[in-house]
């Protein structure tokens, strides 16, 4: 007679074709737990990448949810699956708590054969991830990462976590279903009653108004960040709720209704399926769209960030270096970058800071005093800016951060306008004619910096002279020619204005922020291809308990006179609408939450935002196919 652990082994062996995704799916999940949690103890990495092991905590809790989410799920699914076994071995006279241990026995066997393969697999591919962590950060170096103790021991705690919560769940379906239950778990519900048809039309409505009003808000999301955000939020999930609970299942009611029953083969194996399944399928549908818009978004953002950190950064800091009223430490600077062989293009631009006024035609109440920097267009020139000269008389803002204050387009309406300049109590007015999302002088530059003619800024030096906080500077500008000897020059560049709080130079803050996204894009990618196997895999598991269910309908139609090929074209389009709907929807709405995070990055974000989506959907699109490769072997042995 066969122990309850030579039992488990064999119903293991018997379905390794069912568990080999998951097996699959939960070593990948653990691995990437090891291996951030590798990362997060290593002090080379840390050494090398200056960066909070905080970022890898917080990977490695989100990870932990992740996994404990479609463990529970595909447990769900198998239990459901085996719940007649289940029930014949009640039925033969076995106790409910013999059953449970064969159950967790099992799951044990299962998930300590992931955590061993999790543990070899991470610790192999360690020194892969990390290179690519560095190659993203733009760093060198050869890095040797040991094997981690502390993340295996922590793998292990991770694995003890899901064999608890899935052990639990195993309990809990064997010791509250009945047998009645049990063998009937795997029928499928048959949607005799048709939907309320008033009832469900305002539902169904009622969830598409509320998808596009939470789009609608995309758009202004900028203006309240707080509640608008909340009410997109909100709206968004009720509408996608109430999509797949009422609207979808109204609309093939309608579809059924329109062809009066008469559904055809190829709309009987797919639309009619669906029909049936919509109920019992509508929360899982509904979260995988929700987590596959949160995943999308989150990537795509990240991706938008790493991409425009070049672009972003030259938009604040236009010049390499920059020293300001301290004519002795920039000569003192050029000459150690000659001494180094550093070729350097260095200007000098003679600028007036003064306090005035930018007048809000919108507001006439609106009269606040700031520092504005008036800066020759025709000096700037000679440092090779490419810029205009304003006419006399009139000045331009250059503001590289407009469009974190608020919409470009909203703030672009108050100009033209005037700049208000009190010289010895009289009032002196100049014409500011736009404004422009850039700098024409590095960041830390005092004041609002305002482009005029050199005529216009030595009018108003003679205006303004003897005023208070009137103050003339001095900017010495800097310029390297070969971009790969930046490091070097910005290794000179720390020696100097030490005292300084917030000294910038172009490569140094470029690499501190590219460290940052490098870091974000990495970790970000990694889960959201955790997210997209473990989402991708529940479907997957869904479908092949479906496919179970309609064998007999398979061989019922084989006695009819159909064919495989005649079959499968139904299942293909079944398929088509089970991961394209999730998917599609999920798509648009990261489109939106795209809209309404942009206002956060100056840059363009639809070419990285499009490399995002195309890749979520191609490994989208591979689950697909495994799903259909699986129908059809169904098929072909139910028929043969």
């Amino acid at each position: 007679m066969l122990t309850v652990f030579e039992l488990a082994l064999r119903s293991m062996r018997q379905n390794v074709k069912h568990y080999y995704l998951y097996f699959f799916a939960l070593i990948f999940s653990l691995s990437l737990y090891f291996v951030f949690t590798s990362l997060q103890h290593d002090q080379s990495v840390q050494n090398m990448t200056n960066t909070s092991v905080v970022f890898f905590q917080i990977a490695g809790v989100t990870l932990i949810v992740i996994v404990g989410i479609f463990t529970v799920s595909a447990n769900g699914i198998f239990l459901r699956r085996r719940s007649r076994e289940i029930g014949l071995y009640q039925l033969i006279g076995l106790s409910k708590g013999w059953v449970a241990r064969y159950l967790i026995i099992e799951n044990i066997l299962l998930g300590l054969g992931a955590l061993l393969a999790a543990i070899i697999f991470g610790a192999l591919i360690s020194r892969l991830f990390v290179l690519i962590l560095l190659n993203l950060l733009g760093l060198e170096g050869i890095v040797g990462i040991s094997f981690s103790v502390p993340a295996a021991f922590k793998t292990v705690m991770v694995y003890l976590f899901i064999i608890v919560i899935t052990s639990i769940q195993m309990m809990l379906t064997v010791y509250r279903s009945s047998l009645l239950n049990l063998f009937q778990a795997d029928k499928r519900p048959d949607l005799t009653k048709p939907p309320k048809a008033v009832a469900s039309a305002i539902f169904a409505l009622l969830g598409l108004a509320l998808i596009g009003y939470g789009y609608k808000l995309s758009g202004h999301i900028d203006k309240e960040l707080f509640p608008n955000a909340l009410l997109m939020l909100g709206s968004i999930v009720t509408g996608t709720y109430l999509l797949f609970h009422v609207t979808i299942r109204w609309c093939f009611y309608r579809f059924r209704k329109r062809k009066d029953g008469h559904l055809g083969l190829t709309n009987s194996l797919s639309i009619a399926p669906l029909m049936h399944h919509t109920k019992a399928n509508a929360n899982s549908l509904a979260l995988i769209t929700l987590l596959s818009a949160m995943t999308i978004t989150l990537i795509s953002m990240a991706y938008s960030f790493y991409y425009s950190v070049e672009h972003e950064t030259r938009r604040d800091l236009p010049y390499d270096f920059m020293f300001e009223n301290d004519p002795k430490e920039a000569l003192s600077f050029k000459m150690e970058l000659e001494k180094e062989g550093i070729d350097v293009n260095h200007h000098v631009v003679q600028a007036v800071l003064t306090m005035g006024i930018i007048l809000d035609p919108n507001d006439q109440s609106y009269k606040v005093e700031e520092s504005l920097l008036w800066l020759p267009a025709e000096q700037l020139k000679q440092t090779g800016a490419d810029l205009n000269v304003p006419p006399d008389g009139e000045a331009i803002l250059y503001d590289a951060g407009a469009s974190l204050a608020g919409e470009l387009d909203e703030q672009s309406k108050r100009y033209p306008t005037k700049i208000e300049l009190e010289q010895h109590g009289q009032a002196v007015m100049y014409t500011l004619r736009t404004l422009r999302e850039r700098n024409i002088m590095n960041l830390n530059a005092p004041g609002s910096q305002l482009l005029v003619s050199e005529a216009t800024m030595n009018k108003i030096a003679e205006q303004m002279a003897g005023t208070p906080d009137y103050k003339k500077i001095h900017f010495d500008t800097y310029q390297v020619s070969d971009k790969e000897e930046l490091a070097i020059a910005s290794s000179i560049y720390e020696k100097y204005d030490n005292d300084e709080p917030l000294k910038y130079d172009y490569y140094a803050q470029y690499k501190k922020v590219l460290e940052l996204t490098g870091l974000l894009i990495f970790i970000a990618a990694f889960l959201g291809l955790v997210f997209l196997i473990s989402t991708g895999s529940i479907l997957y598991f869904k479908q092949m308990t479906e496919a179970e269910q309609e064998k007999q309908s398979f061989k019922t139609l084989r006695q009819l006179g159909f064919d495989v090929d005649m079959i499968m074209k139904g299942i293909i389009r079944k398929q088509a609408i089970v991961f394209l709907l999730p998917l599609s929807i999920g798509m648009l709405h990261s489109i939106f939450a795209i809209k309404a995070a942009s206002f956060m990055i100056r840059s363009d974000t639809i070419f990285p935002a499009s490399i995002a989506m195309t890749s979520y959907t191609v490994i989208y699109f591979v689950f697909a196919l495994f799903t259909i490769g699986y129908y059809r072997n169904i098929v072909k042995n139910a028929m043969s």
